[in-house]
Formats: C-alpha cells, structure tokens, sequence
C-alpha cells in the first residue's frame, strides 16, 4: 500500500546553487544528501515538517534530462506486495523491485508513459 508521495525530482545544473536557493532564500531545509560519485549527490529538501521531499538531481547524470516526464517516487510499507498488488490491476512496470543500497526499489509506468517510483524503508 502506498502511504505517501516520496520525492518529485528537479533537474538542476548546478546542485549547490540550488541548495542554497531552496534553503536560504524559499526555507525548506535539507533532508537527505547522499553521493551519487564524482558527478553529484542525492539531495533531498522540503520544507520543514513536510512528508513529500524534492530531490535535486544533477542534469549531468542525466543526458536526456531535457526529455524526461514528471517522475514521483511514492513510500511503501511494503514495496514487493504494493508491486503485486499493482501488476494485478494491470500497472506496467519498467523497472522491477531490486534492493538499492538505500533500500527495496521499483518503477512503473503511468497513462502518459511517464515513470514512478516506488520505494521502502532499508531494512
């Protein structure tokens, strides 16, 4: 069952501007920041408070950046049965549920061909 969305991604060029843009100048504050190796890192801001994160994600991991759809990553208390459950009414995956080192993964596919993810807590 899905609980909450998790994150909408910004594609940025320059993640320590952004950072401080987001934090300094509209107030959210840092959540989560994790390396992505020499190019960036994973950075998760919202205001404070808040459940949904935006993460900023450096364009240079992403050469089709300019073309990708909204993507929202939802929380899951159980992200192998949420998978299940969502195949079993006829959801399209486009990346099967695999442990990451943050914890159990997935993505599907929406109406609009854009794609979501789902994500659980790492164990």
């Amino acid at each position: 069952m899905i609980t909450k969305v998790a994150t909408v991604a910004l594609y940025v060029d320059d993640q320590d501007i952004a950072v401080e843009f987001w934090t300094q100048r509209v107030g959210f504050e840092v959540r989560t920041s994790r390396t992505l190796g020499p190019v960036g890192r994973w950075i998760e801001i919202a205001p404070p408070g808040a459940a949904s994160c935006l993460v900023l994600y450096p364009r240079a991991l992403l050469p089709d950046w300019a073309d990708r759809k909204p993507s929202i990553v939802f929380d899951c208390d159980d992200v192998s049965a949420t998978v299940a459950a969502m195949k079993s009414r006829g959801v399209s995956f486009s990346q099967e549920l695999k442990v990451m080192q943050w914890g159990p993964f997935a993505a599907f596919l929406d109406t609009e061909g854009c794609e979501h993810g789902l994500r659980g807590r790492q164990a």
